[in-house]
């Protein structure tokens, strides 16, 4: 298996999360409903720092009830965390909060599309996974604007490594089978449409599972008669 796919909760009702045993998971600090159970059925457990729910939502972050909550399940040995981060905060925002980070590389730190490829890169040769984000500029994944950016990051990546880095996804589960070499992704998708008449939870997470990325990047062709 190349790409692990995170399945977001909270996903209701408790039988429906149940179909789901043995996959992997991912918790919001936003909505931690489910944690205590999907570590008893889960492969692993990703836990996010809640930040993009919250923003949207207008509410405040609580970094410290943050570290305590990731303090109890990070026991777990395939359990990870987002590290805190602010939607729209800069680099230097963002580089305070990973240096505030107390429990080393149990977690992964994001790097947001709109900010420099210099960082990510760096962030790639001190973290064994690091996360990427969407922003305003780059709401929508797929559209040219997303995929002219990440192309040059997927480019610029590849010139420093000559291993694929364990790159995450946030909210990119539409990315499954597509040509970008990420180790995971995460969405809710399942949560929110598996009580569709034609959907189930296990049918939703089974065609989700299936779908993997190649190990390596390869540069489009489109870009490279661009290029030329």
């Amino acid at each position: 298996m190349n790409m692990l796919h995170y399945h977001g909760t909270p996903i209701t009702p408790i039988g429906a999360l149940y179909q789901l045993s043995g996959r992997c998971f991912c918790v919001s600090h936003a909505r931690p409903d489910d944690v205590a159970r999907v570590h008893q059925i889960g492969q692993s457990v990703m836990l996010d720092n809640g930040a993009f729910s919250k923003w949207k939502a207008g509410r405040e972050t609580n970094w410290p009830a943050f570290y305590d909550w990731c303090d109890r399940w990070l026991d777990y040995p395939t359990t990870w965390a987002v590290i805190p981060d602010v939607i729209d905060g800069g680099s230097q925002l963002q580089d305070a909060l990973v240096k505030e980070w107390p429990f080393g590389q149990k977690g992964a730190p994001v790097w947001h599309m709109d900010e420099p490829i210099g960082r990510l890169l760096k962030l790639t040769e001190e973290w064994p996974r690091v996360c990427i984000g969407s922003t305003a500029e780059y709401a929508v994944v797929l559209s040219p604007a997303w995929r002219r950016r990440m192309d040059e990051v997927w480019n610029a990546l590849s010139t420093i490594h000559r291993r694929t880095p364990n790159i995450h996804m946030l909210r990119g589960m539409q990315l499954s089978g597509r040509h970008y070499p990420f180790a995971s992704v995460d969405s809710t998708d399942v949560a929110q449409n598996h009580n569709r008449p034609q959907n189930t939870p296990r049918s939703m997470a089974d065609r989700w599972d299936a779908m993997q990325s190649p190990g390596r990047w390869v540069a489009p062709a489109e870009q490279l008669e661009i290029a030329i």
